[in-house]
């Protein structure tokens, strides 16, 4: 019987229960800071939500610039292989082909070649890819002028089929667009392609160019009218409109609804989140320590908050999430030793009842 109660007494004692749940170390994440470089636990104050806010004035300032924003002011569209263009030469309609009312545009023109040459009557074959319509007009002036006496030339573009732009992503219609001799920019191509989705986040805009990826922020444009977001389109970009699914914060811990939140427009701060959680769970939350970790594992950044005193919350309406961030809110104590008593009452009422048999079995057989 004695050892039965001694047994029973370790197990109500405390003396080596870890509480059950998600548990955060301070001295942990300490440790990992001293091996990985500068201090990783951060009382949030106001110094730090200013800092915050300096930091996103100097990324607003070291957004790229569009690299053809001088070229754009004079742009002039230079025709390619595969664009159909039409010749006129006033006075001389045998010069002229044709265009009929039922017939397509691409039918009644000259037609560049894959090699960039054109044919024309008393011309001949001549390379016109990579040119503007004026020096084409330039070119077929001089050439015809052996044949005709100071011929009057019209020169346009009737097909556009040289260059190409392809808009992909969470846009409605995911399309290829044409660039013609109207200059194409980033805004232009999204609403040709009917424009963003729900899901889209216009934060994260990426342009392929050349094999390089040029991030975008259109939500800057939208909102701040920040124009050098807007860049000019040219031969082979690829437009990715991403979807803000990869934005998420998890929040856990002891709020009462524990979940991952899309942040709106690629932006959450710490008081949303814990409010688009319902709040602090009354009960067993903590709220003086309240902690935003971000980084990985190796180096992570932790942010503290004591949120114990409700205008403590102005501070979490201020600071900033950033996409992936794990908000955790500490439990009470009292909390953890009500889950250890709760996991070993079971184990105590069993021996209890063990030993209460005994005792009965051991005064059954006395009498």
């Amino acid at each position: 019987m004695r050892r039965l109660w001694t047994v029973a007494l370790m197990l109500g004692s405390g003396c080596g229960p870890v509480a059950p749940g998600l548990q955060f170390s301070e001295s942990s994440v300490t440790s990992r800071a001293v091996r990985g470089g500068p201090p990783t636990l951060v009382p949030i104050t106001p110094a730090v939500v200013l800092e915050q806010a300096v930091a996103r004035e100097l990324e607003a300032e070291r957004r790229p610039k569009d690299p053809m924003a001088e070229k754009a002011a004079r742009y002039e569209y230079t025709v390619a292989p595969h664009d159909v263009l039409s010749v006129t030469v006033w006075d001389h309609p045998e010069l002229t082909i044709p265009a009929g009312e039922f017939r397509p545009a691409e039918l009644s023109g000259n037609p560049i070649l894959a090699d960039g040459t054109m044919f024309y009557p008393h011309v001949g074959v001549v390379e016109v890819a990579g040119m503007t319509i004026r020096e084409i007009r330039a070119l077929l002036t001089m050439r015809l002028r052996k044949w005709i006496e100071n011929p009057q030339l019209d020169v346009r573009v009737v097909a556009f089929r040289g260059k190409r732009v392809q808009v992909t992503g969470e846009v409605m219609a995911p399309s290829t667009l044409p660039v013609t001799d109207v200059p194409l920019r980033v805004v232009d191509a999204i609403s040709q392609a009917r424009g963003v989705t729900p899901e889209a986040w216009p934060r994260g805009v990426t342009l392929t160019r050349a094999g390089r990826v040029h991030r975008l922020d259109l939500q800057a444009l939208y909102e701040d009218g920040d124009l050098s977001q807007n860049w000019l389109l040219q031969d082979g970009d690829i437009l990715n409109v991403p979807s803000r699914s990869q934005n998420k914060v998890f929040v856990m811990g002891e709020v009462r609804r524990p979940a991952s939140r899309l942040m709106t427009k690629g932006r959450m701060s710490l008081a949303e989140a814990i409010g688009d959680s319902e709040g602090f769970d009354p009960v067993t939350s903590n709220p003086g320590e309240v902690y935003v970790i971000r980084g990985a594992y190796e180096k992570p950044r932790v942010y503290k908050l004591d949120a114990s005193s409700a205008d403590a919350l102005l501070l979490a309406a201020q600071f900033q999430l950033e996409p992936l961030d794990v908000v955790y809110v500490a439990p009470y104590a009292l909390t953890n030793w009500n889950r250890v008593l709760g996991q070993i009452m079971p184990t105590i009422q069993g021996l209890w009842f063990a030993a209460d048999v005994a005792d009965r079995a051991a005064a059954g057989f006395g009498q």
